[in-house]
């Protein structure tokens, strides 16, 4: 059965990973699948690649034919390296013990070549780190500058208003008012004189006893019969 080694694709839409797998030739590209070889996650910077060595280089030496994408990934790992030097091996033109050598030696060239790549975009993020704060700081630096332009020009602006403007005269201190003078104290009017007593009447004389009046001339007559 013809087999090759593809794609899967897995996860979100703005984020795909996928699996590498061994499948029919004729099967569905998300269809089943007859091994789980690794996977490959595109969003890390490196890349993020995990394959199983063994497994993946015993297909390819079956025949499995690996897509382009595949492909570049096997030859990321070093599978396509190690199919290369088997095959030296199996035509006599170095020994075993010689290609695997060979192969200690490439992969130590790539794991140099991968730190540097990762040193290289550790120091490119610092750089550009570094130069945003720069920018920032220079936009903040500059902003400023301008504010304290921008309050200058209007101190003088204010400045020569005030002196075009004639200062108000002060007006006269209003004088304080005479303290009014203290009326003349009310001269005390004179004690109004005492009205002289008045003087008591004199007792009325006692009018003299009413002389008794002289008995009728007529009791003396009867007086006198008598």
């Amino acid at each position: 059965m013809p087999t090759k080694i593809r794609l899967q694709r897995l996860g979100k839409k703005s984020k795909p990973i996928f699996k590498i797998v061994v499948a029919d030739s004729r099967a569905k590209r998300d269809g089943k699948f007859i091994e789980n070889l690794g996977q490959y996650n595109p969003n890390t910077n490196p890349a993020t690649i995990e394959i199983n060595f063994d497994s993946a280089l015993d297909w390819v030496m079956k025949g499995a034919q690996p897509t382009n994408t595949a492909l570049a990934l096997l030859k990321y790992k070093g599978v396509m390296m190690k199919k290369h030097l088997l095959g030296g091996v199996a035509k006599g033109a170095f020994s075993e013990e010689e290609a695997e050598k060979r192969f200690e030696a490439w992969l130590a060239d790539k794991e140099d070549k991968i730190s540097s790549k990762i040193d290289g975009l550790s120091k490119a993020k610092q750089k550009e780190q570094a130069d945003r704060i720069a920018a920032e700081k220079e936009i903040n630096e500059k902003r400023a500058q301008d504010l304290a332009n921008a309050s200058a020009e209007l101190a003088e602006e204010v400045e020569a208003v005030a002196e075009e403007a004639p200062v108000a005269e002060e007006a006269p201190a209003a004088e304080e008012a005479p303290a009014a003078e203290e009326a003349p104290a009310a001269e005390e009017a004179p004690a109004a004189e005492e009205a002289p007593v008045a003087e008591e009447a004199p007792v009325a004389e006692e009018a003299p006893a009413a002389e008794e009046a002289p008995v009728a001339e007529e009791e003396k007559k009867e007086n006198s019969a008598e």
